[in-house]
């Protein structure tokens, strides 16, 4: 297949883009067959920036700062995304809260990763919660994106246990690592045709996908 043959993922990062990465090399080794034509940043300083131009990436800049209102930053979001003809849009680690003005138009279209076992812990510092309530295990979420907070229909989760001297950092390194395997395989699933948004509620092959996701285990394909 052709590179311009292949759907056209769009990234979404504000940080050092590990889950960027990841995707750079899933697409790379033919584990994903899709092509990434862009990366967008709200952050200009955003390591993934550099990660996705040594990639050879087209990227963007997008400061949330130049815009008086959340619903402006989305709109120039909208017409970047529009732009470059995206078929899906990957968060990655962006950290802004998105208004209709973006979900609505790629609805169905739009993933994003969670860094806690959703729906324990939406929002931020996630880690310190886990550890603050003495939680055996943590993880990570791929869900789609609706208006509510973190609070999409789970697609996939995968677990890590919590460790006796664990701290915010220890613990996000594990659950980054896990996050590395189960984002790309759930695209995957996207862009074969078998993951899809129905109403209120993820399907997988056609059938309803739990409540809290499918968990991940090694021989999931």
């Amino acid at each position: 297949m052709s590179l311009q043959e292949l759907p056209r993922l769009a990234i979404l990062i504000s940080g050092r883009g590990s889950n960027l990465q990841a995707f750079v090399d899933a697409c790379t080794s033919g584990e994903l067959a899709a092509h990434i034509c862009l990366v967008i940043s709200n952050n200009p300083t955003a390591a993934g920036l550099q990660c996705a131009a040594l990639a050879g990436l087209v990227t963007r800049c997008i400061d949330h700062r130049d815009y008086s209102a959340r619903e402006e930053f989305d709109r120039a979001l909208v017409h970047e995304l529009h732009s470059h003809a995206a078929d899906l849009v990957v968060l990655a680690g962006f950290m802004r809260i998105l208004t209709p003005v973006l979900i609505e138009p790629f609805i169905g279209r739009l993933l994003n990763i969670h860094p806690s076992l959703l729906p324990r812990y939406p929002g931020l510092h996630t880690h310190q919660r886990a550890l603050d309530a003495g939680d055996v295990e943590a993880g990570a979420t791929v869900h789609f994106v609706t208006p509510q907070l973190d609070g999409g229909p789970p697609v996939l989760q995968a677990s890590v246990p919590v460790m006796p001297d664990d701290n915010p950092d220890t613990l996000a390194a594990r659950v980054a690592a896990v996050e590395h395997i189960i984002y790309p395989l759930a695209v995957r699933w996207y862009l074969q045709g078998r993951l899809q948004l129905d109403g209120e509620r993820a399907t997988l092959d056609g059938k309803l996908i739990p409540a809290t996701g499918i968990r991940y285990t090694p021989d999931l394909r």
